[in-house]
């Protein structure tokens, strides 16, 4: 998995170089700066209304019994507050797209869609697997003496 993300990571990093060389030249090293700045706040701003809209819509939704229904358009509007505070033109362009309303809502929904939970997730039963195992049934009126554990020295 790391391998996977390492290749297009480097092209990112790359591109974001390249940017950051092509536009700086045509704006300015201050206007540059600025920008990078300005985003870097504007992302850490999201973040944090983001996080304290979040908060309180989860804790009034499960206080109810129900699932909060905009999980995914919260997780978006914080992953545009990231992308806006890492430095680059790149992530800033992207970040500046997530903060549209109407493409968050429907790239929340095609995501919704693609990740639809199933019964049973992440068990696989096998009916052909035998664990082989040993116990030894302890007396419950039989405790047996509490010393120090090798967890609790110090």
């Amino acid at each position: 998995m790391k391998m996977r993300l390492f290749g297009p990571m480097i092209v990112l990093m790359l591109v974001e170089i390249a940017l950051f060389i092509t536009l700086g030249g045509a704006i300015g090293l201050l206007a540059s700066l600025g920008i990078i700045l300005g985003t870097g706040i504007l992302g850490s701003a999201i973040l944090r209304q983001t996080g304290a809209n979040m908060a309180v819509e989860m804790r009034a939704a499960m206080s109810g019994g129900a699932l909060p229904g905009m999980a995914g358009d919260h997780g978006l509007r914080m992953l545009a507050g990231v992308l806006l505070i890492l430095p680059g033109f790149l992530g800033d362009m992207l970040g500046g797209l997530l903060l549209i309303g109407p493409l968050r809502r429907w790239i929340a929904g095609k995501a919704a869609n693609r990740l639809r939970p199933t019964a049973g997730f992440g068990v696989h039963p096998r009916p052909d697997v035998v664990i082989d195992a040993e116990f030894i049934e302890l007396d419950p009126s039989e405790t047996p003496p509490r010393g120090p554990s090798g967890w609790t020295r110090h």
